[in-house]
């Protein structure tokens, strides 16, 4: 199990799978933000190494497609504060606007996807799916722990993407 402790990320951009299925209230307020406190070890190392952060993840069961109370941005004002700096959303986790995004991120910054269980094609494990994922970054590190066992596209097939360059993050480490 290659892990993150040892790679430096200056310079570099970072995928990161986080498990942020958290709890919402009626107010789409977080209830219990521990998956968020676990990610940040691993988030934090990237953006101190000197590289960008790329944040995918999953809240919720959605049916059939977007649905507002699933959507991740009800965690950028919390996200951001734990972080202690500004992060920056996407309305879709694939497309040509969420390429440009993660494309034009600077060391330092993190980049949150709208959730990946928008799409059928995270559950279904979809190839091309996954590769779209993969064009948002140069690095994989897969640190949800709640996620890793299923064979999504963004868990399981995007690794292929990244030969060389896919670690386990902290809290993953941790949890093994």
């Amino acid at each position: 199990m290659k892990t993150i402790d040892k790679v430096n990320f200056e310079g570099k951009k970072a995928l990161i799978r986080v498990d942020f299925n958290v709890p919402l209230n009626e107010k789409s307020e977080i209830t219990d933000d521990t998956r968020i406190i676990g990610a940040l070890p691993t988030i934090l190392k990237v953006l101190k190494d000197g590289g960008a952060v790329v944040l995918i993840s999953h809240l919720g069961r959605p049916k059939n497609g977007a649905e507002e109370k699933f959507s991740l941005k009800h965690l950028i004002n919390h996200l951001s504060a734990k972080l202690n700096t500004i992060v920056k959303f996407t309305n879709d986790c694939i497309g040509v606007n969420v390429e440009a995004a993660a494309q034009n991120l600077k060391p330092g910054e993190v980049l949150l996807l709208e959730n990946l269980r928008f799409h059928k094609e995270e559950k279904s494990g979809d190839y091309n799916f996954a590769k779209q994922l993969s064009n948002h970054a140069d690095v994989y590190v897969n640190d949800a722990f709640g996620a890793a066992h299923r064979s999504h596209a963004s868990t399981s097939i995007i690794a292929q993407f990244f030969p060389k360059v896919k670690y386990f993050g902290l809290l993953l480490k941790n949890e093994v």
